[in-house]
């Protein structure tokens, strides 16, 4: 179900496309809901959130085992509202949404309240949370550009291979301000040709911005991407060979460039500069579609941006403006409604239907 834009076209699009995800049409071959209702908040200040449809294997799903697809993303109060909303477009776009298993990763693993949050919003979701010790990086964390980059979270990609189990090898790991307006499955079964990453490259991007004067002016420190040709990938979408990661000790090849970062202060950009360091140049190249990113703008002041044209398959709003709190703010950026249809916050929905 992949997207087709042209830049010419796209405000009539962006008001059909509204207009079908509000009203969606299901087939045989894609989920189908089942029911649909509110919710109550057990405790806490996490958010209401409505009860979302239940979404059912299509007759050519397997269901062993092997079937099963891996997707991981973390779990922040702050950001769970985008969290859901990426659950939801998975299921609904997916030809097997019953094959689908969520591994979530929290620093606040005794908070039942995330659980419950998930458990009432999705009772059929197949999903486990895992504690992810926040003092795996205290002490490695450089100030960057803008906090939300800084928290300790967002660096638990870095050692998800450790955390989920062992018999999972290989699993897509996305950020929770996206939705996928395709069937993952697609994006699960890349050959990834004996990489240990796979993501959309973008090799027109400005690599050398990623770094500081310090890094490039080091004669040790810039003989590192000799012999590769390193490009920008975004590690908000990627899929994740976790066991040649384990083999490689790809965990603490970053944390060792984490460690020269907190000396030298080479980059300025959170979690991602040190996985460009360790992976950049040989990655696995995966399509455009699967990764529109920077739709929350800069990291400054996350204007607003449009869509690039041709195929979409994922939509992505890294950058500093999140959907949620544009349309919540009553100033909301056109793509924002692209998101609109998959927000199961209560108060949210209202919104929108009245």
């Amino acid at each position: 179900m992949a997207f087709w834009i042209r830049s010419s076209y796209l405000p009539l699009f962006l008001g059909l496309l509204s207009i079908l995800l509000l009203h969606p049409v299901t087939s045989t071959a894609t989920a189908t809901a089942v029911r649909l209702g509110v919710v109550r908040r057990p405790s806490g200040s996490l958010p209401i959130f409505h009860e979302a449809p239940a979404f059912r294997n299509g007759g050519e799903c397997g269901s062993g085992h092997n079937n099963l697809i891996h997707v991981a993303m973390t779990l922040d109060a702050n950001y769970l509202r985008g969290t859901m909303a990426a659950i939801l477009s998975m299921l609904q776009h997916s030809t097997c949404p019953e094959n689908l298993s969520f591994h979530f990763l929290s620093a606040h693993f005794a908070d039942a309240d995330l659980f419950s949050s998930i458990k009432s919003t999705f009772p059929y979701l197949n999903f486990k949370i895992y504690r992810f010790d926040s003092s795996l990086v205290y002490g490695k964390i450089s100030r960057s550009i803008r906090q939300a980059l800084d928290q300790p979270l967002n660096y638990a990609r870095i050692y998800l291979a450790d955390i989920i189990p062992a018999d999972v090898g290989r699993v897509i790991y996305l950020d929770s301000d996206l939705v996928v307006v395709d069937d993952i499955a697609k994006l699960w079964a890349v050959d990834m040709e004996n990489k240990v990453v796979a993501a959309p490259e973008y090799c027109r991007a400005n690599f050398t911005q990623y770094f500081t004067e310090v890094f490039w002016l080091d004669p040790d420190l810039s003989k590192t991407f000799q012999e590769r040709n390193p490009c920008y990938f975004n590690t908000g979408v990627m899929v994740m060979d976790v066991d040649k990661w384990r083999e490689g000790r790809y965990t603490e090849k970053v944390e060792e460039w984490m460690a020269v970062q907190k000396k030298k202060r080479i980059y300025r950009l959170g979690s991602l500069p040190p996985f460009l360091l360790v992976l950049a140049g040989n990655i696995k190249p995966v399509d455009h579609r699967w990764n529109q990113h920077g739709l929350g703008g800069d990291n400054f002041e996350g204007k607003c941006r449009g869509l690039h044209p041709g195929p979409i398959s994922l939509l992505h709003w890294s950058g500093k403006g999140k959907p949620w709190l544009r349309l919540d703010s009553r100033k909301p950026c056109t793509i924002d409604y692209l998101w609109a249809p998959y927000d199961l916050y209560r108060s949210s929905r209202q919104w929108l239907e009245g």
